[in-house]
């Protein structure tokens, strides 16, 4: 099977410690206040040591991502050869030259505090971490963006609103790429009840938030009042336009007293468009991305498991329930939505096996009511399983369960025919070279590097590219499989 289980390598939480500048700013009026709302904000995801939906501790960001950086030390021979690809590899399809294209924010680079954060983020290997951990998502948001006529400044919001983890969840209920608060998702159409949340659906709530951040605009009439609005709540920005207003003081976003957190804000986003758009004037590159889908969107119609689903599309079910997090259960929500987003590569086979499975067969998970007496552990073993498969599939904190309580239990009748709903080639089937003794075939994953992969497996980058016949643009794609000679010595 096809393996996408490193989505987000180990190496990308050097960016969940830089970009996790996690803010819950989304709010409809009346807005919550700053002072209310403080704690929402300071805390990081970090995917290496935290669980999706686990809410971080607060940390100092920029103190940790300068550690997690140095405790992984390179030579200068990689790092030069890795700044060298990212400026050789450039080309007219890189989705970089697109987002600069539709820059459209004024130049703040002259002050003290955006300066700031372009001398904390003017960083290579900080650069390639918060690059990795974006790119699946980078085009689907361009395209958002693009269909609303908005500047594209905007595809970096979510590096600083979750550093691009999509299924960060913060201590003030904000959740998602874009943070959203409970009642902002409710207001712009995200569903959340027990069996989905809108704003952890990395497509739902990319249109959601294009639509919050379009209507801001469309308040103020200024894109930076807009950004801290977002961050702030519309009423928090407007209150203090109306404090200046009355001690005739100006009312742009550089003269208001907003809280601390939204006067860094801004800045902050500000520092990573200038970063991006003249990346060699701070010495630093940015390797070429495609400009062409990564992921795409599959209705699945009815309801369907999510393990069967990931069966279908070539997945393991860790990749597919990463790529949609904002199914809390084993299934897609009986009453829908039922999209599921899967790697491009994958659609055809995922549409193609899911039209030959009747709709019986769909789900491998079934309700079952408690009857009088019965215990959580008599439930497991007469639906061959674990109780404590039943407490995580359920949400349930201890044994306890009540007569009439309504779970979800295996269906066993349609586990058993899992295996036989499709035919799922491997990437081992795939490669005749795999037998080899002395040779390796890995499958690259969304976010992997050459220089991740080479270092991955203690080659060098050049050995990649010779071994591969990767010569000039040395771009690659999920799903591309490169032949590695391995070192009998490890």
């Amino acid at each position: 099977m096809m393996t996408y289980s490193r989505l987000l390598p180990a190496s990308i939480g050097v960016l969940s410690l830089l970009m996790g500048l996690m803010l819950s700013g989304c709010a409809v009026n009346p807005p919550q206040t700053h002072a209310t709302d403080a704690a929402n904000r300071a805390w990081l995801f970090e995917r290496d040591t935290l669980l999706p939906h686990t809410p971080a501790p607060a940390r100092d960001l920029l103190d940790l991502a300068l550690q997690a950086a140095a405790s992984e030390p390179e030579t200068a021979d990689i790092a030069s050869t890795r700044g060298h690809e990212a400026r050789s590899r450039q080309s007219d399809s890189d989705l970089w030259q697109r987002i600069r294209a539709g820059f459209a924010l004024p130049d703040e680079t002259h002050r003290p505090l955006v300066q700031q954060y372009i001398d904390q983020y003017a960083d290579q290997e900080q650069l390639e971490h918060l690059t990795a951990r974006a790119e699946p998502y980078l085009y689907l948001v361009v395209e958002e963006l693009s269909a609303r006529d908005l500047p594209l400044e905007l595809v970096l919001l979510p590096a600083v609103e979750s550093a691009y983890e999509p299924g960060a969840l913060s201590p003030g209920r904000a959740a998602g790429i874009w943070q959203f608060i409970p009642s902002t998702g409710k207001h712009f159409g995200l569903k959340q009840n027990g069996w989905y949340d809108g704003r952890l659906d990395i497509h739902a709530s990319t249109q959601a938030a294009v639509s919050y951040l379009d209507r801001l605009h469309g308040v103020f009439d200024d894109w930076l009042l807009a950004l801290a609005a977002y961050n702030a709540g519309q009423g928090t920005v407007e209150r203090a336009i109306r404090r200046n207003r009355q001690v005739g003081r100006p009312t742009d976003f550089w003269h208001l007293d907003l809280p601390r957190e939204t006067q860094h804000h801004v800045p902050k986003l500000l520092a990573l468009s200038a970063i991006v758009k003249q990346p060699e004037q701070y010495d630093v590159s940015l390797w070429p991305i495609e400009d062409r889908p990564y992921l795409t969107l599959v209705d699945a119609k009815e309801q369907i498991d999510l393990k069967l689903a990931a069966h279908l599309a070539n997945l393991e079910l860790d990749d597919l329930q990463q790529l949609n997090p904002g199914f809390s259960r084993h299934a897609t929500a009986p009453d829908g939505p039922h999209h599921l987003l899967v790697p491009i590569e994958q659609a055809d086979m995922f549409k193609n096996t899911l039209a030959q499975l009747p709709t019986e067969k769909r789900v491998n998970w079934k309700p079952y009511r408690v009857k009088p007496g019965e215990t959580l552990e008599q439930i497991a073993q007469r639906h061959q399983t674990q109780a404590q498969i039943l407490r995580q599939a359920n949400r349930l904190r201890g044994q306890h369960v009540r007569a009439g309580q309504q779970l979800l239990v295996p269906n066993i009748a349609a586990d058993t025919r899992l295996a036989q709903t499709a035919p799922v080639r491997t990437a081992q089937a795939q490669s005749p070279s795999h037998s080899a003794a002395n040779t390796h075939v890995h499958v690259v994953q969304p976010g992997d590097t050459l220089w991740n992969i080479a270092r991955q497996y203690k080659v060098s980058v050049q050995e990649l590219g010779r071994w591969n016949n990767l010569q000039g643009n040395r771009s690659i794609f999920p799903g591309q499989e490169l032949t590695l000679q391995q070192r009998r010595d490890g």
